[in-house]
């Protein structure tokens, strides 16, 4: 990875895959707790799009 990959959160160097599989999963949260009212199904989804991501991003990371 290059320093423009990585971002620094309290002197820890983050992969910017990693926290855009957080924003992501925050966001689906959100969507989804409104539209359905209940915290069951939100966290649920939040979670598959969570990983998804940090794990389709991740793989697409390491192959370049």
């Amino acid at each position: 990875m290059t320093v423009r990959d990585q971002v620094s959160i309290a002197g820890v160097p983050w992969p910017v895959y990693k926290l855009l599989a957080l924003a992501v999963a925050t966001i689906v949260l959100l969507i989804v707790a409104f539209a359905t009212a209940s915290a069951a199904p939100a966290v649920l989804a939040a979670a598959a799009a969570g990983t998804v991501v940090w794990l389709g991003l991740g793989a697409f990371q390491r192959t370049d």
